[in-house]
């Protein structure tokens, strides 16, 4: 069923070279010991791991599937998942980058960060279970009370409890003002909470003894509408004193989705039937508590798409070199064989370098955001904080959404490579395709983040956030703009800031009169605006390569070929989006809904 290699290369070119962590490292003091013999270490076990435990049960995972049992509500997770989460905990690939104080090894986000790649490209379905116990970490971390921290934080970090969000009830998807699950108090401090949520991934399965969920619910005279929600920590097993787990909590599976994609993944529809939680925050904050669980999801499901836009480039590339169909074009390439490769022939290669520009690309994008976390977090200096924190905050939206929308475009191409044999699961591909396809939707569908990017990050602060990023791309632009063998990369770079400046401003003033107009160009909007991001790194990273192209290392030949298709094949269809963003919304809204 294919194979797997990290991508250990590129991730080190990514750090090493075009982020230079380790000297960024040094000025953060939690991470000042953190050398590149750590992070390439890391990186090569981390490599092992995923290839030879993960990716084996990604496709036996996607045809078992999940199994319900409805009396006892229990999920059993398909064969050899059990044993990889046992293997993971046990090499304390949890901890990586968790605390100290709570068990954690204390490593950077973005070394994680290319950890997460690795655990998606081998098996997206499976590296759900752990990924949503990093955000409970992070939720709890900075909104749980001390007690909350002590008791749940260690199992968490451990790996011993996995973490669930509990947000979606059959009446309302993203409009969360509308929820209606009830928490009443109790005398001794505790809530019992009863309500449905649907779609819960992870909710129920036998991988840990415990799971910890994060419960979204109202207390009573709450307010209407969002204003009105609180978050609750609710155990599936409420722990004893001694911080063993004691008796079941009444939140169950009463079902699991049958769906297009993840089957490795219990996602569940939970009951909760006077089940016992406390609250994190203050009452009717839940949201507030609760973006940091969304945000970490977000930036991860961004990771899911990347991971799985590498693991089909890389069976696609393997199969195009293998396969022979009809002769080149421009003369025959293999005589001795009845017929060429196919990576001979244009467009299969157009495919292909497709899926390589959006993987290299979002590597290095991903890689970005995620020290710019380790500085939000840990830098000394409050303003520098703030910046990183400003730009994580614009930023976040744009990963979440132009990734997964690039690996639905990567995957489906790496499937036609393969030809018929792309669409017959045996192969592997189209499962790939249909992973990749909830990425789009869950954590807030590309439109929400879209609308996000540009109603509340950039038109809500006039613009502050977006033209700081704007400013350190003038600045690389004027650095760059007289090296000749610098231009065809920093040439559109600039045309597509000076757009993108002006189509912001346009949208705004539209946007006083009409409020629809922006959500009718802000789709178009994020995908323009990613690929100027997009264009900024792959200038950056092109710069590396040309001056060591002649180093007799073809990585970079290999880098820069990359970098120039990518800005002439897929940048350019920022043109046809700015025309789609300036049209306005008359044109989506002028037809009455009865005549649809």
């Amino acid at each position: 069923m294919g194979q797997y290699v990290a991508p250990i290369r590129d991730m080190q070119f990514v750090l090493h070279e075009f982020l230079k962590v380790e000297e960024e490292l040094k000025s953060l003091p939690d991470y000042a010991e953190v050398d590149a013999d750590i992070i390439n270490q890391v990186l090569e076990e981390g490599g092992k791991f995923t290839a030879e435990v993960l990716f084996p049960l990604n496709h036996s995972g996607d045809r078992e599937g999940c199994k319900h049992d409805a009396t006892n509500h229990t999920v059993t997770t398909p064969k050899g998942f059990k044993e990889a989460y046992k293997q993971y905990v046990d090499g304390g690939w949890a901890a990586l980058a968790c605390d100290p104080q709570f068990g954690g090894q204390g490593l950077p986000v973005v070394l994680n960060n290319s950890f997460y790649e690795m655990l998606n490209s081998a098996n997206q379905a499976w590296t759900m279970y752990p990924g949503l116990s990093h955000g409970a970490y992070e939720c709890l971390k900075e909104h749980g009370t001390d007690h909350q921290k002590e008791v749940y934080l260690p199992k968490l970090v451990s790996g011993e409890w996995t973490g669930t969000m509990c947000l979606t009830e059959p009446h309302c998807g993203t409009d969360l003002g509308m929820l209606r699950s009830k928490a009443l108090p109790q005398e001794d401090g505790s809530w019992l909470i009863t309500g449905n949520k649907i779609f819960i991934s992870a909710g129920e399965h036998d991988m840990a003894e415990n799971i910890l969920h994060l419960v979204l619910a109202r207390v009573p005279d709450a307010p209407e509408g969002s204003k009105g929600i609180s978050l609750f920590l609710v155990p599936k097993f409420l722990p004893k004193a001694d911080g063993t787990i004691g008796e079941r909590n009444p939140i169950t599976c009463g079902a699991i989705e049958e769906k297009m994609g993840i089957h490795g993944n219990s996602t569940c529809q939970m009951n909760l039937d006077g089940a016992r939680g406390w609250i994190i925050g203050q009452p009717n904050k839940g949201l507030n508590a609760m973006f940091v669980f969304m945000n970490a999801a977000r930036l991860g499901v961004g990771m899911q798409s990347l991971g799985l836009t590498e693991i089909a480039y890389q069976n696609a590339l393997i199969y195009a070199k293998d396969r022979i169909q009809m002769r080149s074009l421009s003369g025959v390439k293999n005589p001795e064989m009845p017929a060429d490769p196919i990576i001979v022939h244009p467009d299969v290669r157009r495919m292909l370098l497709t899926g390589k520009a959006y993987a290299e690309g979002a590597r290095a994008f991903t890689s970005y955001v995620a020290l710019q976390i380790d500085r939000e977090l840990h830098h000394p200096d409050e303003e520098v904080r703030k910046e990183a924190a400003d730009e994580v905050a614009l930023l976040t939206p744009i990963v979440k959404a132009f990734i997964t929308d690039n690996a639905w475009i990567a995957t489906s191409e790496a499937m036609q490579v393969f030809g018929g044999h792309g669409y017959i699961s045996e192969w592997g591909m189209e499962q790939y395709v249909r992973d990749a396809r909830i990425n789009l939707i869950y954590e807030g569908t590309n439109t929400i983040q879209s609308l996000d990017l540009l109603g509340r990050k950039i038109l809500g602060d006039n613009g502050a956030k977006l033209r700081k990023f704007g400013e350190k791309i003038k600045a690389f632009v004027e650095d760059n703009g007289t090296d000749e063998a610098m231009s065809e990369f920093v040439t559109p770079l600039g045309d597509l800031g000076d757009k993108v400046t002006k189509l912001t401003m346009e949208i705004g003033m539209k946007a006083f009169q009409n409020p629809d107009e922006v959500g009718a160009a802000c789709v178009p909007y994020l995908r323009v605006v990613g690929h100027m991001v997009y264009s900024y790194f792959f200038a950056q990273m092109a710069k590396i390569a040309l001056a060591k192209e002649d180093s007799g290392d073809n990585f970079y030949k290999a880098k820069l070929a990359t970098a120039r298709f990518y800005f002439a094949r897929l940048q350019p269809e920022t043109a046809t989006l700015i025309r789609q963003a300036r049209s306005g919304s008359a044109n989506l809204m002028a037809l009455d809904a009865d005549l649809f």
